[in-house]
């Protein structure tokens, strides 16, 4: 009797679950206006619909024929916030921004979206606004990786006295353990990785730790007097340096910097000096001893290294100083006593500032300038901040060697909203597995990387998911699929032999991973190539179809390369070719600001090849800055292989899991709700969205 009834109930659950899926099917939309006998009218069920094959659309990527259908489908219920909201979502996604907060606005002004619309509407109209980064930020601790950890065993140690921290472009960190003679790497929410302990002899006070050019670590031993060279996990290669005074030796190295041709510059704090390397390792020269127009280094810390202008700290005078790559002295960059204990230089996101560890507090130089501007202050307790750099997620990490802790520390903007969470694909092609994809950003656009499942809480309907399962994260793909632009700009004719050297080893250092795609800017962009890279081996300027012109129609052009993107390879980028001059017609139906955000919003980088010496125009510019790109020129001395290397180290903060769903789809017809939060230390972001299963 007890198991009947068992059984009874559990039919009877089922078919009021059905029966609740096939009212939200059938009652998807509310036809206020129908005045008829019937139970809805024709206009909710075309506007039904419309509104499904416009979501299918839309998670195609296919945003212009999402768009048309939305819009027929309010055609038929004009007042219906649901349509109003998808709406909203395929304009953003096409990159008109301005539009999109149009539709939403409408829907919330009556009521729908609550909370959630309203701070997606703020954060995409601040993100208009201040599209401009501060020219001094403010940062402030938002969540800390302590030395010790307390467990029901009593307390034990991940490291003591961190001397450097080192951002990995997965979200992960390197820190340099001084006390405990080690390196620990951290994934973002402050768990042990790994830990290495060096050869068999071990590290003797690591210092500072860097990343080559060839992606290898180099770790100084401020005791063992030498240099480690790791190879990217970590395991030991060799050593550098010896004790000594000599060419190609030093007595207390302490910081490490890289000039572009692989030279390496250190600090020997004992010889008061900065000795250098060359890419294999040889001494080659030192500089930094007293010379007729310079008092000499008394007390060398940081180093850092741009443009041919070798920065030092002295932490005894309190000053930057600035030399040549040759080690002549060029001048004061920071008079002295401006710091009091300067240590650690490392450069901002941009390049254009120098981030100075100075015991409480962390400055920041304007290269420019010579300006110097407070960023942060650790409060009046006893502290000794050894580094601070930059992380791939916005923040500043810096490391506390006194108190064996690391901060992370936001801007003072980015904590009142907390993250900007996207649910951006859903596809239930093999329902009931379905499958989502996940983008998270702070405020401002920036990708936030190295999150783990334990971050996110996956629902539908409200409640948590089943068999969920992390598939993975953007930023550890190593493939990139690559839209290339060639600028058919009639001056850029005398160039036909740059660009076939150009194109070839952009394609060459793709190494035949990923696909690449060529297009023509004339008067009408061509697609002149899709496939391997491997096809363009050869490729040769004359065999281009689209022709020369006066006008150009670069706009058109870069929407086609980012059509060509939209359901490629998460890590995906356009390169343009050009001579950098601006044409006529290059902006004639789209505009600056909508370029960029089509690009931002589907996670699609633009740098920028010059042709000829330079700074590129600034229209192009202002699209290779919004969208994490940088301009190269094209005979660099260090060659373009490594463009592809910096496009596969563009932030992507793109998540994608699994899970397996309870609810009914009736029989394809009933939306479907599916809910992701996103917790990070004190933030956190929602996002909420739906979609249809196959049809039966």
């Amino acid at each position: 009797m007890k198991k009947s009834f068992v059984f009874l109930l559990v039919i009877f659950l089922a078919f009021s679950q059905n029966a609740i899926n096939a009212q939200r099917a059938e009652n998807l939309f509310e036809d206020s206006a129908n005045t008829t006998s019937r139970k809805r009218s024709a206009e909710a069920g075309f506007a039904e619909e419309e509104f499904r094959r416009g979501v299918q659309s839309y998670y195609r990527g296919q945003f212009n024929d999402a768009i048309l259908q939305f819009e027929k489908a309010l055609s038929y219920l004009p007042d219906e916030n649901l349509i109003l909201d998808w709406l909203g979502k395929s304009y953003f996604r096409a990159g008109l921004e301005g539009t999109a907060l149009e539709q939403w606005q409408f829907a919330h002004d009556t009521g729908y979206g609550g909370i959630l619309l309203e701070n997606k509407i703020e954060v995409v109209r601040e993100r208009r606004v201040n599209a401009a980064s501060e020219i001094s930020p403010r940062y402030t601790e938002t969540g800390s990786y302590a030395g010790t950890n307390s467990t029901e065993n009593g307390k034990y140690q991940v490291f003591a006295s961190p001397a450097s921290v080192l951002a990995n472009h997965d979200g992960t960190i390197w820190v340099s353990a001084y006390a405990s003679n080690e390196l620990v790497l951290l994934d973002i929410n402050g768990n042990v990785v790994r830990r290495v302990t060096g050869p068999f002899n071990g590290f003797d006070r690591p210092l500072d730790i860097i990343r080559s050019f060839d992606g290898k670590l180099l770790v100084s031993e401020s005791a063992g007097d030498r240099i480690a060279v790791l190879n990217e996990s970590g395991f030991f290669e060799k050593y550098i340096g010896e004790k000594g005074r000599g060419v190609g030796q030093f007595v207390g190295p302490q910081y490490l910097a890289q000039d572009s041709l692989g030279n390496i510059y250190v600090t020997d704090f004992g010889n008061s000096r900065v000795v250098v390397f060359d890419k294999d390792g040889n001494g080659i020269f030192d500089f930094g001893r007293r010379t007729e127009d310079f008092a000499g280094l008394k007390g060398p810390t940081g180093i850092a290294i741009k443009d041919g202008r070798v920065f030092v700290a002295d932490c005894v005078r309190g000053a930057v100083y600035e030399f040549d790559l040759s080690g002549n002295y060029e001048g004061v960059l920071v008079p002295e006593q401006t710091f009091s204990f300067p240590e650690a230089l490392k450069f901002s996101a941009d390049k254009d500032f120098i981030i100075v560890s100075d015991r409480n507090r962390i400055f920041s130089i304007d290269l420019g300038t010579g300006a110097v501007f407070e960023n942060a202050f650790t409060g009046n307790a006893p502290a000794r901040i050894t580094c601070a750099l930059p992380d791939f997620n916005g923040n500043i990490l810096a490391s506390d060697f006194k108190n064996s802790e690391i901060y992370i520390m936001s801007k003072m903007t980015e904590l009142l909203g907390g993250l900007y969470v996207e649910i951006s694909r859903v596809n239930a092609e093999h329902f009931p597995k379905v499958v989502i994809e996940v983008n998270v950003q702070n405020r401002m656009r920036q990708p936030v990387m190295g999150l783990r499942a334990e971050n996110f809480y996956v629902s539908e309907g409200r409640r948590a998911v089943s068999n969920l399962r992390f598939e993975g994260a953007a930023s550890a793909n190593t493939s990139e699929d690559v839209a290339i632009i060639i600028d058919r700009n009639v001056d850029c004719s005398v160039y036909g032999e740059t660009l076939n050297h150009a194109m070839r080893e952009l394609a060459g250092a793709m190494q035949g991973v990923g696909k690449i795609t060529l297009i023509s800017s004339g008067e009408i962009p061509v697609l002149e190539y899709e496939g391997a890279p491997s096809g363009l081996a050869n490729f040769s300027y004359t065999a281009l179809k689209s022709p020369e012109s006066k006008v150009c129609s670069f706009d058109l052009a870069l929407r086609m390369a980012a059509n060509n993107l939209i359901n490629s390879e998460p890590k995906r980028a356009v390169i343009f070719l050009t001579d950098g001059v601006f044409v006529q017609g290059a902006f004639s139906r789209y505009g600056l600001s909508d370029l960029a955000s089509y690009l931002n919003n589907n996670r699609i980088s633009f740098s920028i090849v010059q042709l000829e010496q330079g700074a590129p125009a600034e229209e192009f510019d202002y699209i290779c800055k919004n969208t994490f790109g940088k301009c190269y020129y094209v005979f660099r001395p260090e060659g373009l292989g490594g463009v592809i290397g910096d496009l596969l180290a563009v932030p992507n903060g793109m998540y994608q899991f699994s899970y397996e769903s309870a609810l009914q789809t009736d029989m394809g017809r009933a939306f479907l709700p599916v809910e992701v939060e996103t917790y990070i230390m004190n933030r956190s972001g929602r996002d909420e969205i739906g979609y249809f299963a196959p049809l039966e």
